[in-house]
């Protein structure tokens, strides 16, 4: 079964196309600066070279036309026809308390995806309209919805409310959703078939660290607590994002600086976290641990205020599962920063946790870092969102 994996962003669509049965990438791509001017398709064919086509791409529609195009394009594309396309696979990044699991797209979906949007305005809008585009151009294709959402809907009462008058919670459902749920969820499996455990045994804690990050603790198969809330906002600090913090701050700036919401909630999230405590240097944790070596403060200041939080956050989430058997990194930086690891598990020693240093060094493959005889396995897993979108449509068509 061949299936495509859609991930639309307000001004981007990537693709990959997928065999299911062999989980091969058969085509990957990226439309940029979808309705904007440069827009351009960036088109690589399994085994074939990266080709880049500049074209006016003045929505959605136009961009899954192109995409189409180029996969079935008489030269260099990788289907015949587009028949052999037996089902899309959407990235939804916000699915409220609606959807617990992945599901087939009707109209009835697509009505509760709209009725979240408040929950995600920069999000959901660009995930339907790239629904809306593929059932246009691909008239009887089943469509799945993957949510970054579902997979923390088994959360406990306890670990989702918030501490404010419930009334918010009964009216808006305000409470934690969480985020990257697709990712937790993919490592956190093939954290326990690396430990030789049935899933529904394992203690998992998964950090997804990237220029956006996020902690999960899985028990037993199941998210019990993350560390993103009603929003991505919440939790560890990240590349443009404040995370934690105390929310009078708000109050604070707003008379100390004589700013409104809308500009302190844009400063939290695009001008705080890496980038704003470095004091703008950078918000790439490879520029920042570069100025580490270099003996700047800035980055020295940023890198253990970093490390720091996420060590934090494996001990809160510890104590949640009253113990833990695996703690993985992964994505951007987890998978490719080694200082990283080995800060963050420099906390780790009450744990029993010691990091084999030359298995530390391995990057972009399934390893474990720490040492045999270390009481708790730590795993460094490439996640792999694309795959786990099509394993979960494969599953529903």
């Amino acid at each position: 079964m061949k299936i495509l994996v859609i991930n639309c962003g307000s001004s981007s669509l990537k693709f990959q196309l997928i065999d299911s049965e062999t989980e091969a990438v058969i085509a990957k791509g990226l439309c940029e600066r979808i309705g904007m001017d440069g827009s351009q398709l960036i088109y690589t064919p399994a085994g074939g070279e990266k080709q880049v086509t500049v074209s006016p791409m003045e929505d959605h529609k136009k961009a899954v036309s192109l995409v189409i195009g180029a996969l079935t394009d008489e030269k260099t594309g990788v289907l015949s026809s587009l028949s052999e396309i037996d089902a899309v696979g959407h990235r939804l990044v916000h699915g409220g308390e609606k959807f617990a699991s992945s599901t087939l797209i009707s109209e009835e979906v697509i009505a509760a995806i709209t009725e979240c949007n408040d929950l995600a305005p920069l999000h959901n809008p660009a995930n339907l309209i790239g629904i809306r585009a593929c059932q246009e151009l691909m008239p009887g294709v089943p469509q799945a919805g993957v949510f970054d959402t579902a997979f923390h809907q088994t959360m406990p009462e306890e670990a989702y409310l918030y501490g404010i008058p419930y009334e918010y919670y009964e009216k808006y459902r305000i409470r934690r959703y969480g985020f990257h749920g697709t990712s937790h969820s993919f490592v956190s499996k093939r954290a326990a078939r690396m430990l030789g455990k049935a899933y529904e045994d394992a203690k998992i804690i998964v950090c997804h660290l990237g220029n956006g990050a996020s902690v999960s603790a899985v028990k037993n198969g199941k998210c019990v607590d993350t560390s993103m809330g009603l929003t991505p906002l919440e939790g560890l600090m990240m590349g443009t994002r404040s995370g934690d913090i105390d929310p009078a701050i708000i109050e604070f700036l707003a008379h100390k600086e004589g700013m409104g919401i809308d500009d302190i909630m844009s400063i939290l999230n695009k001008k705080s976290g890496m980038y704003g405590l470095s004091g703008y240097l950078s918000s790439d944790s490879r520029d920042l641990h570069a100025a580490c070596e270099e003996g700047k403060p800035e980055g020295i200041r940023t890198v253990k205020t970093y490390c720091y939080r996420v060590a934090k956050y494996i001990g809160a989430y510890t104590a949640a599962m009253n113990g833990v058997d695996a703690i993985c990194f992964t994505a951007g930086i987890g998978e490719n920063s080694p200082e990283t690891r080995e800060a963050v598990c420099e906390y780790l020693g009450y744990l029993g946790i010691a990091i084999d240093a030359d298995q530390n060094k391995k990057r972009g493959e399934d390893v474990v870092i720490s040492t045999a005889d270390s009481k708790v396995k730590v795993m460094v897993i490439p996640t792999n969102e694309e795959l786990a979108i099509a394993r979960e449509t494969a599953a529903l068509v």
